[in-house]
C-alpha cells in the first residue's frame, strides 16, 4: 500500500515534489503538461519535464485527446527524462482544459479515451497510469465503464477521484463510487478525494478497499501528511502537528528552493498561496497573509514570517 502525492496544476512543481518525498511520500506526479506543447517543443512545457533524482519514484502526467500526439509527447518524456511512470490525465474539471476536448471531457467518450491510453501505452515502455473521475456529472456517471477500458488496453493503475466533474472539488467525495471501480477490476486503484488527516486515510481505505492513497490538496502546506498517514496506517500512531517553529522554517525553505528554481520574480508570485496554506490555522495569521499578498521579494516574505516567531 502506498501514499502518493496526487498531481495539481500550478502546486506539484519540482520543489513541492521533492518536499513530498522528504515527507514520505512514496511516488510524486508532476503537475499536467499539455501533450500538444510538448509535440509543438514549447520551451516553458519542456522546463516542466525536469525531474531531480531525490524525487524519484515520480510520473510525469500529460493530458490531451489526439491518440497519435499523447503518444509522441509520452516518448518526448520518456527520452528526456525517463520517469518512473507516465500519467494520463482524464480528470481534470478546469473550463479551459474540458473545452479543448481534453481532461474530463474524454469521460464522455470512453472510446477515444481508450484510444489515447491505448497509444500511450505502446510507445513507452514505463508503466502508464491514469487518473479518472466518477463522470462527467451525477447523471452520467461511468467510472467503472472507463477503468475496465484503461484496464483493458493495458493500463498499470487507476487513480479515481471520487467526485464528478461538474462537481470539480465542492462538495463531499463519493468512496462509494471508488470501491465499486475497485470490485470492477483486476488493476490496483489509487483512492484519491478528501483525504486531510490520517483518520480519513485510514477510512478511505477501509471502506474502498483500494490499493493506494493519493493526497491532493491535504498535502498543501501540509507535507507532513505523508509522514503522518504512513505511521498511523503502520502501527496506529498518531504523530503530533508541526510546531510553528516548523512551519514557519519549512515554509522559508520552500521558498528559497523556488526561488533557484523559478527565480525570485516567478516564486515570489507563485508562493503566494502556498505560504497562505502554510499559515492555515496559525494564531495571529491574517496580517501575514495580508503582507504576503502585496510583498514582491523573497526577502520581505521571509522577514514577514520570521515575524510571526
Amino acid at each position: 500500500m502506498g501514499v502518493f502525492l496526487a498531481p495539481m496544476a500550478g502546486v506539484t512543481d519540482l520543489p513541492f515534489r521533492i518536499l513530498a518525498r522528504e515527507y514520505g511520500a512514496d511516488l510524486v506526479v508532476s503537475e499536467m503538461i499539455s501533450a500538444q506543447a510538448l509535440v509543438y517543443d514549447n520551451r516553458k512545457t519542456l522546463q516542466m519535464l525536469t525531474l531531480a533524482d531525490r524525487e524519484r519514484p515520480a510520473a510525469i502526467q500529460i493530458f490531451g485527446h489526439d491518440p497519435k500526439v499523447c503518444a509522441e509527447a509520452a516518448k518526448i518524456v520518456f527520452d528526456r527524462v525517463a520517469p518512473e511512470m507516465i500519467d494520463l490525465n482524464f480528470g481534470c474539471p478546469t473550463p479551459k482544459i474540458v473545452k479543448n476536448g481534453d481532461g474530463a471531457a474524454l469521460m464522455q467518450n470512453v472510446k477515444l479515451l481508450g484510444q489515447v491510453a491505448s497509444a500511450v501505452v505502446e510507445a513507452v515502455p514505463v508503466p502508464v497510469t491514469a487518473k479518472i473521475r466518477l463522470g462527467w456529472d451525477r447523471d452520467s456517471i461511468n467510472c467503472v465503464e472507463v477503468a475496465r477500458c484503461l484496464q483493458d488496453v493495458g493500463v498499470h493503475w487507476i487513480t479515481v477521484h471520487g467526485r464528478t466533474r461538474e462537481q470539480f472539488y465542492s462538495g463531499q467525495a463519493n468512496w462509494e463510487w471508488i470501491r465499486k471501480v475497485k470490485d470492477a477490476c483486476n488493476v490496483p486503484i489509487v483512492g484519491n478525494g478528501d483525504v486531510f488527516s490520517p483518520n480519513e486515510a485510514w477510512d478511505l481505505l477501509d471502506e474502498t478497499n483500494c490499493d493506494h492513497v493519493a493526497i491532493g490538496r491535504g498535502a498543501q502546506g501540509n507535507p507532513w501528511i505523508f509522514e503522518q498517514v504512513k505511521t498511523y496506517l503502520g502501527c496506529g500512531v498518531m504523530l503530533s502537528a508541526p510546531t510553528l517553529l516548523e512551519r514557519i522554517s519549512l515554509a522559508i525553505r520552500h521558498l528559497q528552493m523556488k526561488v533557484e528554481y523559478d527565480g525570485e520574480a516567478r516564486a515570489v508570485r507563485e508562493m503566494r498561496p502556498h505560504l497562505a496554506w502554510y499559515l492555515k490555522g496559525v494564531p495571529y495569521s491574517a496580517e501575514a497573509r495580508r503582507l504576503v499578498n502585496i510583498t514582491t521579494t523573497a526577502s520581505g516574505m521571509e522577514r514577514v514570517l520570521k515575524e510571526l516567531l
